[in-house]
């Protein structure tokens, strides 16, 4: 089966076409800066090798869509297959407490996503007129919705409840739903492969930093609980998001700065994180140059981050009684050595001990980097959520029961 994963920004169009038989990339590309004069679009795929760029007029996400549904229509006469896209599978945000999981893509998934859409603002707006596009453009072909929360949809109830009024619970689906459950559920599977331990035994923190960051602690392969909350805002800094932050603190800016609630919406969502901080950058590589050159700022966002990845490491270990790996993963998971480094410093308490050399490979590649005989295994994991989505699409297309 192929499946067509695509990955939707406000501007931005990413995909990979993936046959399940075998785990095969047969296509992958991006188009960039959608609505620009001209839009940067990068394409490749297996039978070709290779790497095409152009510049194209691409005015919105639909002619986004049909420029990639063309770049991929050939494959298809290339084999037996009678169609180049058997299914697409999205890598959907937030469904609420009713869609937890894996589902097919209706009008019902549509109208709940739609229902969330304040609290996944910048998710939920830009996947639903992406479902919408692709079942226009692509009539009959079978969409499956892949939601982040589903890894994490039976964490127990007391890591998913929060002390509010329990009939918000009820009426509203306030809880702790946690999200990157693509990426947090592919680490959990890779590390005992790397590890060569079932993963039944296995007591996993997972680290997903990137632009958007989050903690899971993972037991038995399953997840116990998340630094990600009822939003994506939640948990610990992102870039441009605030993270876990005091409501009371909203309620007092608001009233003294006379803000409306999209007002101050936009600011947690765009303004705050590592941003807000540093008052420079959201990217931590120009913060962490930036640092070296004494900017105070930079180096106290990045201190923030570490400290916050550092306590949830070791609040999870208690929760889960103990500690049997930590795995770094996403771009600043898999790609800053630096920041490995600094998190797993003065752990060693926990068994916790870094081979500085195998720490600093630049090798992409999925490694343990943890010295030898350690009690706790350190690694970098490069996530494939795509592939965790084509599985998820092809387990839901086929009836197969559930993970």
């Amino acid at each position: 089966m192929r499946i067509l994963v695509p990955n939707l920004g406000s501007t931005s169009l990413k995909y990979q076409l993936l046959e399940t038989d075998g785990e095969k990339v047969l296509a992958r590309g991006k188009i960039e800066r959608i609505g620009s004069a001209k839009s940067p679009v990068t394409t490749w795929d297996a039978e070709s090798e290779k790497e095409v760029r152009e510049a194209l007029e691409v005015p919105d996400h639909r002619a986004a869509v049909k420029i990639l549904i063309d770049k991929l229509t050939h494959l298809g006469a290339q084999t037996e297959e009678k169609d180049a896209i058997s299914a697409v599978g999205f890598k959907a945000v937030h469904g609420g407490p009713r869609y937890c999981g894996s589902f097919p893509v209706d009008d019902e998934l549509l109208a709940a996503m739609k229902e969330f859409v304040p609290v996944a603002p910048v998710h939920n707006p830009v996947y639903i007129q992406a479902m919408q596009i692709f079942r226009e453009v692509l009539p009959g072909v079978p969409m499956v919705a892949v939601f982040e929360t589903g890894f994490h949809a039976r964490m127990p109830e007391r890591a998913c409840t929060y002390g509010v009024p329990y009939e918000w619970q009820e009426k509203y689906g306030v809880r702790r739903y946690g999200f990157h459950g693509s990426s947090h559920r592919y680490v959990s599977q890779r590390v005992p492969q790397i590890l060569g331990r079932a993963a039944s035994d296995l007591r996993l923190v997972s680290c997903h930093l990137g632009g958007s960051s989050s903690i899971c602690a993972v037991r038995g392969g399953n997840s116990v609980d998340s630094s990600f909350g009822f939003s994506a805002q939640s948990g610990i800094e992102h870039a441009t998001r605030c993270g876990d932050l005091d409501p009371f603190v909203i309620l007092d800016v608001m009233e003294r700065g006379k803000l409306t609630p999209a007002q101050a919406g936009e600011i947690l969502c765009k303004k705050g994180g590592l941003l807000g901080i540093s008052g420079l950058s959201s990217d931590l590589r120009d913060l962490e140059e930036a640092a070296s050159k004494g900017h105070r700022r930079s180096a106290l966002a990045i201190d923030v981050m570490v400290y916050e990845v550092k306590k949830y490491i070791g609040a999870f270990a208690a929760a889960m009684g103990g500690l049997n790996a930590v795995a770094f993963a996403g771009g600043i998971g898999e790609n800053s050595w630096r920041i490995r480094q600094e998190v797993c410093r003065d752990l060693e308490f926990l068994g916790i001990h870094v081979d500085n050399e195998a720490n600093r490979q630049p090798a992409r590649a999925d490694r343990i980097i943890s010295s030898p005989n350690c009690g706790v295994a350190v690694l970098v994991v490069y996530t494939n959520e795509e592939i965790m989505v084509a599985r998820e699409a092809v387990r839901v297309l086929t009836g197969a029961p559930g993970a």
